[in-house]
């Protein structure tokens, strides 16, 4: 006989029950079936499971080490069902793009590359400030692919259930106003900027700890950080009441620059993400290359970011 899932819960039930009389009822059986059936799971395993007593069973040795392995392969098999079941809803009638992303251009950019790939076929998209959110989200089903970014060499979220691949890997320039006294150099290095306010969009990784690394060895401490949407960014450099932390991809907006940092101290990179067992993992090659083309158009848009990428490239950015 081979051993399967049904003689684990048999096993489990048994054990839950203390007794094969009340495990009986618990399963719907007569206890002599019951009875018949665990001699013969018994046997498969190779020694009893139970020693029976006038009080009901209690465990064995080899009855333990099976129950051990049951506790772990049962609530296994049962996620697996649910996921399974989780990914086929989704893609029930053959549903488009589910795009989950961070707030940033490079998703509106995929997005247009979609619709314009796949005329006809619905992209939908989720955004979030939270790179674990939109993870989870994909992770679970929710969402067929995931656009976010993770700052220097830290490892993304979901790290262990997710596939991912690097689309890209920018440093981190500064907005500054046009009339900003530092405007016109070509990059700028951080102690310069010693005794500014900052602002940049919040997230949950890491970012926010290197950009205070990266101060610290450039010799200050930031005097004022604030976090806040993209919009709200570039209206607080625009009226000078901060510099702006920026993607290098950043696109050509009035009334600001985007100037490197000499020795590129920060780093960002985008990543895309999809679950290997999903539908969308027979797509995920074409929207990685449109994720690339995406990606390549913005730099392309960026004189600063094209002159950096002309020059001797800098040591990558690190994580503290």
């Amino acid at each position: 006989m081979d051993l399967e899932l049904r003689h684990l819960k048999t096993i489990r039930a048994i054990a839950d029950a203390g007794s094969l009389t009340k495990a009986a009822t618990t399963l719907g059986l007569a206890q002599p079936a019951l009875s018949a059936q665990l001699k013969r799971i018994e046997r498969t395993l190779g020694g009893e499971l139970f020693e029976r007593g006038r009080h009901g069973v209690r465990a064995t040795p080899l009855g333990e080490f099976v129950l051990a392995r049951a506790r772990v392969v049962l609530p296994a098999v049962t996620g697996l069902r649910e996921e399974a079941q989780r990914f086929a809803r989704a893609w029930e009638g053959g549903a488009g793009f589910r795009l989950g992303g961070i707030h940033g251009p490079l998703l509106g950019a995929l997005v247009d590359r979609l619709a314009a790939a796949y005329p006809g076929v619905t992209v939908t998209t989720h955004t979030s400030w939270s790179e674990r959110e939109i993870a989870a989200r994909t992770a679970a089903g929710r969402l067929d692919f995931a656009l976010v970014g993770t700052c220097g060499a830290s490892a993304p979220p979901e790290d262990e259930l997710l596939v991912w691949r690097e689309v890209a890997r920018d440093p981190v320039f500064v907005m500054l106003p046009t009339g900003h006294p530092l405007a016109a150099r070509q990059e700028i290095e951080l102690a310069l900027l010693a005794d500014a306010a900052w602002t940049d969009v919040p997230g949950d990784g890491c970012f926010a700890d290197c950009f205070s690394a990266a101060c610290a060895r450039a010799g200050f401490t930031p005097s004022r950080v604030y976090e806040t949407d993209v919009a709200s960014c570039v209206h607080l450099v625009q009226v000078g009441r901060a510099v702006g932390l920026c993607r290098a991809t950043f696109p050509p907006t009035p009334g600001l620059v985007t100037r490197p940092l000499a020795g590129a101290p920060l780093y960002w990179r985008h990543l895309l993400g999809w679950h290997p067992a999903a539908p969308a993992h027979d797509t995920a090659a074409a929207v990685f290359a449109h994720t690339r083309a995406a990606h390549a158009e913005a730099a392309a848009r960026s004189e600063s970011y094209t002159a950096w990428l002309s020059a001797p490239s800098p040591s990558p950015g690190r994580c503290p």
